[in-house]
């Protein structure tokens, strides 16, 4: 497959250019202000992995309950930071899953599959009245995927290293003095690092005291690639328990 990395790039690049060049931000300095999170995230991987072209592929299963059979760690932390209306964003993922099953013809078989990412964005604060505030992000995400097929003949244990650039938005409503909803979703790929990739999730979130914060949501997390006979057409989608520390 061949990647056409000019015109994609170079469209986020002048959105990013031109959200950042209105941030309005006085000549004065202005406080930083920022936020990390940490989340548990019930979210495994479900999808097709083909390590190398002719190889058998391995199916994960989709639903939830199967999914978290298949789930052997996961870890989801994000980090803000904002001065002004100019907003940094990061996102750190990490899932492993395995699983044991019958391949054609009939042969035992093992497969694992680890996904990493790390997603960098910048953008603007918009205010858009009522207690939201509206976070418009261009950026990119860094893949790590490791795959490994064990059957009674050879093993085979490919990975992929790419990067895709992304689209996001994100936005966070305020309904009392303590609760507020955080919604984010992103796209990107464009057939530059993936075919695909896209996320949502959206989290209820508690003031448990001053600069700590509490949050149960839903997070799903998807990549479409292919390169050089290596398939994975795959997701992580779960259940998540946060914790928000603000400074």
């Amino acid at each position: 497959m061949t990647r056409s990395p000019s015109r994609p790039v170079t469209v986020l690049a002048a959105t990013l250019a031109a959200l950042l060049a209105q941030t309005g931000l006085p000549a004065t300095a202005q406080d930083w202000s920022g936020q990390v999170t940490v989340y548990g995230w019930g979210a495994g991987v479900g999808g097709d992995f083909t390590p190398l072209a002719g190889a058998p592929t391995l199916s994960f299963d989709k639903s939830l309950s199967e999914v978290l059979d298949d789930l052997d760690a996961a870890f989801f932390a994000t980090g803000l930071a904002r001065r002004g209306n100019l907003v940094f964003f990061g996102d750190l993922t990490y899932s492993s899953s395995s699983r044991a099953g019958i391949i054609p013809p009939g042969l035992p078989a093992t497969g694992e599959v680890t996904l990493k990412s790390l997603t960098l964005a910048a953008g603007r604060r918009f205010d858009a009245g009522g207690g939201t505030s509206v976070d418009v992000l261009g950026g990119l995400r860094g893949w790590d995927i490791d795959g490994a097929i064990t059957t009674p003949g050879p093993s085979i244990a490919p990975s992929a290293s790419f990067v895709d650039p992304i689209l996001a938005v994100r936005v966070n409503t305020s309904l009392t003095d303590r609760w507020s909803i955080l919604s984010y979703a992103d796209i990107g790929g464009f057939g530059i690092g993936s075919d695909l990739t896209w996320q949502a999730a959206v989290t209820a979130n508690w003031q448990a005291r001053d600069g700590l914060w509490l949050s149960l949501g839903w997070r799903h997390l998807a990549v479409d690639y292919s390169e050089g006979g290596t398939v994975f057409d795959g997701a992580m989608s779960g259940p998540l328990l946060g914790l928000t520390l603000q400074f």
